[in-house]
């Protein structure tokens, strides 16, 4: 069997991740946060016009009718940029979940998604705290075993600081007599797929920062010097770094897995999707640490770019299921009655 990506894929990956480069800068990056929303409508729109935004909207809603596996290898593109946009919550959880439950919903907002004219943000009520809810258009919030489908306007924010700066995280309020569109045991499929694709955005997100993070510290070892050499020729040095990239490596064939799992709405996504999450965010845990260690005292300051990807991965370890709430998936599925395990079940 081949698991390798398409050739299209490949060459899609490859130009979006030349866009994103070049456009998402670290100093754009900064330059967000003294704004008051913290997001770039000019850069919505440019994701837009390169067919992001429509890229998991079926083609029936004016969309190019991909999957999550399709879409696993941008979202970690967006990871290694510290894309402040909603844009992975919008394609690979807030349009999915339109498209799960159909209808005039569906009809009205994919292909406003599609076309970048709507924000798609899906908030889970076991995350606390809504990311973005102050730019999305259409906010599909879960409360109290229900989903509400809110529009601007039918609720309201108020801000809590991040530990990532380019976060905006907020305590939504809705307003007075708003309807739930799904309920019962809908709400909760809906809920368990949401929470999937969610934690795979994460996962697929974290590779690309550990990616980032390494990338950095190897710069930055080549041009700073100690004793007369860079210290990246210092064997000590070496080990740090490649660590990180021996578990980052690792990391990449569960979170890819797990793409493939969401795409087939596999029974076994959840294990799946949980492995990727805690591989791809142990992945970026150390790379953050090593990273650190490897730039010295300046790796303690605001003043490298390290820090604009060392927190963002902290924050997204704990959003989505944390690593307790992970294992525990894992867990289920290891010793759960008449499990089958060990190499020969692989595929199975």
């Amino acid at each position: 069997m081949d698991f390798t990506f398409s050739e299209d894929q490949l060459l899609f990956h490859d130009s979006v991740r030349s866009f994103l480069v070049n456009e998402i800068t670290p100093e754009r990056l900064r330059a967000g946060w003294d704004t008051d929303s913290g997001r770039d409508p000019a850069l919505w729109q440019q994701l837009a016009e390169l067919g992001l935004t429509g890229m998991t909207v079926p083609e029936a809603h004016d969309g190019l009718g991909m999957t999550a596996l399709d879409f696993v290898l941008l979202a970690q593109e967006c990871g290694y940029v510290a894309l402040p946009e909603p844009l992975v919550n919008h394609a690979l959880v807030g349009v999915p979940w339109l498209q799960d439950i159909g209808g005039d919903l569906a009809a009205r907002w994919l292909p406003r998604a599609a076309a970048g004219e709507a924000r798609i943000v899906v908030a889970l009520e076991q995350n606390l705290l809504v990311e973005d809810a102050h730019v999305a258009d259409l906010l599909l919030l879960e409360q109290g075993g229900r989903w509400y489908a809110l529009e601007q306007g039918q609720f309201s924010c108020e801000y809590n600081p991040s530990i990532d700066p380019g976060r905006r995280l907020f305590t939504v309020s809705m307003n007075a007599g708003v309807a739930p569109v799904v309920s019962g045991e809908p709400a909760a499929a809906l809920r368990s797929a949401s929470l999937n694709r969610g934690a795979l955005g994460c996962a697929a997100q974290a590779l690309g920062l550990a990616q980032r993070m390494v990338d950095l510290s190897v710069a930055y070892t080549t041009e700073r010097k100690q004793f007369g050499k860079p210290i990246g020729s210092f064997q000590a040095v070496k080990h740090h770094l490649a660590n990180v990239a021996v578990k980052l490596e690792y990391a990449k064939a569960p979170v890819y897995r797990a793409a493939h799992a969401v795409a087939e709405d596999a029974v076994s996504a959840a294990r799946h999707v949980a492995h990727a999450k805690l591989a791809a965010c142990e992945a970026a845990s150390l790379a953050a640490k090593n990273s650190i260690q490897v730039h010295g005292a300046m790796g303690y300051t605001w003043e490298v770019d390290l820090h604009i990807f060392m927190k963002k991965a902290w924050a997204l370890a704990n959003t989505w299921g944390d690593a307790g709430f992970h294992k525990q998936q894992v867990a289920q599925a290891i010793f759960a009655e008449g499990a089958v395990l060990g190499a020969g079940a692989t595929f199975q």
